[in-house]
């Protein structure tokens, strides 16, 4: 385990972060949190950080980047490990946790579509998505069963910003995928899940979303 106290540097709203600030709570790392303005890079971030994204963990001279490299990090140096045993059964966890990413890059489709062509073709690749991810699970409540996992810290960001812009904008996205449904109210009673989300995270989510100006806000009632 490192004796150095890491730095996150993040964006507020970013669901990557997100999936290490879960982590960094699930494990109780004590860490220095940095924000950096996206639409606004400074040059010091662009110098760290490889592909100008977030999060970025800087753990003393070493910088991590990637969610599901730096939650990795963080699950092999504080035990207990959150990552199944069995390689084969952690090598399917990690290949979901790498469509998880996928499914984020398709709801922000979602939400930033400029016309109703891409919002259609960004709502029906979130429903695909979430249709396959049901047939992944099973008796629950967490991805590989009783226990909490990485898979579940990396798809909890999704699932709690797909609920906000269902109750904006009432797209049916979680309709025929009841255990995709009743994982994300699982999850959003999980401590360290509570515990990630700011005060007034979902109004600033559904202001964000208003914010972006796309098509999805002719849905907002």
């Amino acid at each position: 385990m490192s004796a150095v106290k890491p730095e996150l540097i993040s964006f507020k709203l970013c669901p990557y972060v997100h999936r290490s600030v879960i982590m960094l709570t699930e494990k109780g790392v004590e860490c220095e949190t940095t924000y950096v303005d996206l639409s606004n890079k400074p040059s010091w971030f662009l110098k760290i950080s490889p592909l100008g994204k977030v999060p970025v963990l800087r753990v003393g001279d070493v910088i991590l980047f990637e969610s599901a490299i730096i939650n990795e990090y963080l699950d092999e140096t504080h035990p207990p490990a959150l990552h199944p045993q069995d390689p084969l059964r952690r090598a399917h966890n990690r290949a979901w946790i790498e469509f998880g990413a996928s499914l984020l890059k398709s709801r922000f489709g979602l939400m930033t579509a400029a016309d109703k062509a891409g919002f259609e073709t960004g709502k029906a690749q979130v429903k695909e998505g979430l249709s396959r991810l049901e047939a992944q699970l099973d008796a629950g409540p967490y991805f590989n069963g009783a226990e909490f996992s990485l898979v579940d810290a990396a798809y909890a960001p999704l699932l709690i910003r797909l609920a906000v812009m269902e109750a904006e904008c009432g797209l049916g996205l979680f309709d025929d995928v009841p255990r995709v449904e009743a994982w994300h109210r699982t999850l959003m009673e999980y401590s360290a899940v509570k515990a990630s989300l700011f005060p007034g995270f979902m109004e600033e989510m559904a202001a964000y979303i208003r914010g972006r100006k796309g098509y999805i806000t002719r849905y907002i009632s």
